[in-house]
């Protein structure tokens, strides 16, 4: 763009180069792999590893970071173990339980519109967090993290030993686990305990050797133990008094894992903080020409601004834009091809508006908004 008076907003060169360095590492880059034009996708940004993955070339379990490999167009089939997760999922650089569930996918593709008019993905997400078998999944996903207490930032960590034994309980189920049931009855405990919550109770997370992995004492063996001396020196510490069973049979019962122990505001929260951190990170790849420009009133020919793309070139789908204030400054016309919008000033001296610039790059559901503030001198 060229003006009379130009304020800039351009990072130093320094910073521009850190800058870059920082974003092409989120994700891999732009899901580049190998030299044999395979890309590498993730599942979440903080990932999900110990995921068994295939795809119509691959096969493989994701990563410490919830990485796969992949060529594009490939589909995704995802399990845990031997249990089924997803299949047909399209493979792409960040994938999301959303879009386990085709009804899901289909969803995403139809963006929700914000009060100043323009299309906008997170609506629709947050709208599908309401979605019940999506819930079940990701809370089911919860309870197999091998600390039960995620911090922000981390991932879920699905680990071998969890994987061997939840293994080992599938087959001994009542009854296949089955993420589309009402959520009462996926999370169902006490003497009738639903396929997902058998299953997790017959998970140790810890290690082997580990007296929380034991068969806790039973109530016949509680009672004929003897009843613990009241005085200290009559005590032989090779004997197991009652007290010391019932006191060990609390430890592992408590130690036992439960659907209960992840409720639905969890998994609302994983996922939403998860969506946000994609959408953050998409948005930080793209920039603008300018983001404030100044011109005098009397310069009222076609002015452009394009958008740009961090260590590489903007493929959009689509893209739209619209002036805050029409009476100063006026959308003239915007291009997906040339990922450019087109503006005019319209205005007096004094007046000023923001250009929303709004566009959905290739590959993803998710729209991309940024501002560029025109100013008339």
């Amino acid at each position: 763009m060229r003006s009379a008076h130009f304020k800039s907003a351009l990072l130093p060169l320094i910073s521009f180069f850190a800058l870059t360095f920082l974003l092409t590492g989120c994700f891999g880059g732009d899901g580049s792999g190998g030299d044999d034009g395979s890309r590498r996708g993730q599942i979440m940004p903080a990932g999900i590893s110990g995921l068994t993955y295939s795809t119509a070339s691959r096969n493989g379990t994701t990563d410490a970071n919830g990485r796969f490999s992949y060529y594009p167009g490939e589909r995704l089939s995802l399990r845990v173990g031997n249990l089924q997760l997803a299949e047909g999922v399209p493979a792409r650089l960040v994938v999301t339980p959303l879009e386990f569930f085709p009804d899901l996918r289909a969803a995403l593709e139809l963006p929700g519109t914000t009060a100043e008019g323009l299309q906008n993905h997170r609506i629709t997400e947050q709208q599908l967090l309401q979605n019940v078998p999506l819930i079940n999944l990701t809370r089911f996903l919860l309870a197999l993290n091998w600390s039960l207490n995620m911090s922000d930032g981390k991932g879920i960590d699905i680990r071998d030993r969890v994987i061997t034994q939840l293994n080992a309980a599938l087959p001994n189920l009542d009854a296949p686990i089955d993420f589309n049931v009402p959520e009462n009855e996926f999370i169902a405990g006490g003497d009738t305990p639903s396929p997902a919550n058998q299953l997790l109770t017959s998970i140790c997370f810890y290690p082997a050797d580990n007296e929380l992995c034991e068969d806790p004492p039973t109530e016949e063996e509680i009672a004929a133990a003897p009843e613990r001396p009241e005085d200290e020196d009559e005590r032989d510490d090779d004997i197991e008094y009652r007290e010391d069973l019932e006191n060990k049979r609390d430890r592992i019962l408590n130690a036992v894992r439960g659907l209960e122990d992840v409720d639905v505001e969890d998994a609302e929260g994983y996922l939403t903080r998860e969506l946000d951190t994609i959408s953050t990170q998409l948005a930080n790849r793209y920039y603008l020409d300018d983001y404030v420009a100044e011109f005098p009133a009397s310069d009222t020919a076609i002015k452009t601004v394009r958008v740009r793309k961090i260590a590489g070139q903007p493929e959009l789908d689509t893209i739209e834009a619209i002036s805050t204030r029409e009476q100063d400054v006026f959308v003239h016309s915007f291009s997906w091809q040339s990922a450019s919008v087109e503006y005019f000033v319209a205005g007096e001296s004094g007046g000023e508006s923001e250009l929303l610039v709004n566009f959905r790059p290739e590959g993803t559901y998710r729209w991309v908004k940024k501002q560029l503030r025109v100013i008339i001198k």
